[in-house]
């Protein structure tokens, strides 16, 4: 008998229901470089949210938000989908841009540039 067999006989009288094969076969098993570059693309690709399909009533009701808050000078908060996340930006709209399509907002430590095609839901803080 061999230590190889002698080694798989101990493991067939413990306690714990160990395959060996099993355990030997994945235990040294290698990835390839691209292997791995395609599983975090896939991870990826996985985790992003698709672009929601915004109807023209939803439109509407945006403009109006968007409106009141620069009238108002009120506390926004703005949902935008960007690259397949959802990014909120907090803060005072300060200029609307309608030729450049852009928004500017103004927090307390920040200036922000916003595309208007980018934003998803417009709420007013105050």
């Amino acid at each position: 008998m061999s230590i190889h067999d002698e080694f798989f006989e101990e493991i067939k009288k413990s306690k714990y229901p160990i395959d060996p094969r099993r355990n030997i076969k994945w235990g040294t098993s290698m990835m390839l470089t691209e292997h791995v570059a395609m599983l975090r693309d896939y991870h990826e690709e996985v985790k992003r949210a698709p672009k929601p399909e915004l109807t023209e009533y939803d439109y509407v009701t945006l403009s109006e938000a968007i409106e009141l808050a620069y009238i108002t000078k009120g506390d926004t908060k703005i949902k935008r989908w960007k690259d397949g996340q959802f990014i909120y930006s907090r803060g005072i709209i300060e200029e609307i841009d309608l030729k450049h399509r852009k928004i500017q907002l103004q927090d307390p430590f920040y200036s922000l540039s916003l595309k208007l095609d980018e934003i998803v839901d417009v709420t007013i803080m105050d």
